[in-house]
């Protein structure tokens, strides 16, 4: 995956500044609501008792309504309730496993959390995205196919990193997209050599498992 992604840098060399300083933008917003609504992400799946009693089909017709009122009220948008619901099953659709669950709203629940919270994240990567483009001059800046394929790869980095301390993903984008030092690094974080090594051995093996 990494390569998939470097491959799309190179592809835009004139443009992974405005990637770094999207995802830096975003990752350094502490008190984003991303992270307020990932501190609410309930129980997990496995916390949640199972039983043979309920299908997917049934999930849907008993309870799409209810998910959909409890979206709306959280988002105050009819329209991306709506469609985080539809995410929301269609999540529980392509699990291995069809759910069979004794507590159906509970399941759901934390599932439309997750799908919250990847809402939410796009929403703030989108943000920081804009931000940086529009502090670009105008005859440098990318055209509408660019700037999709530029939010997708954003979308992507931030998955490939997810989970990661904040100072290991920002070691990690100082690396491979401003393309800085080991001694460059610790100078831009406060830390030191050895620190930064050990930081982007570990994104490394992130994304040596993501493959």
């Amino acid at each position: 995956m990494i390569n998939i992604l470097i491959s799309k840098k190179e592809q835009m060399k004139h443009l992974p500044c405005l990637i770094a300083e999207a995802l830096h933008a975003a990752y350094n917003a502490n008190n984003s609501c991303s992270l307020k609504h990932a501190r609410r992400a309930g129980m997990s799946l496995r916390e949640i008792a199972l039983s043979p009693s309920n299908t997917v089909e049934v999930l849907y017709n008993d309870h799409h309504l209810w998910l959909t009122g409890w979206l709306r009220r959280k988002l105050g948008c009819p329209e991306s309730a709506a469609d985080l619901a539809q995410d929301t099953f269609i999540r529980v659709l392509s699990a291995r496993e069809a759910p069979t669950l004794i507590e159906p709203r509970a399941f759901l629940t934390t599932v439309a959390k997750r799908v919250l919270f990847n809402f939410y994240r796009r929403q703030d990567l989108e943000r920081a995205y804009l931000d940086a483009l529009a502090q670009m001059p105008e005859h440098v800046a990318p055209s509408e196919e660019e700037r999709a394929i530029i939010l997708q790869t954003l979308m992507e980095l931030d998955q490939l990193l997810d989970g990661l301390p904040t100072q290991v993903k920002r070691a990690f984008l100082l690396a491979q997209l401003d393309g800085l030092t080991y001694a460059q690094i610790g100078a831009e974080l406060g830390i030191s050599i050895a620190t930064v090594k050990r930081h982007l051995n570990k994104a490394a093996m992130r994304c040596y498992f993501a493959l």
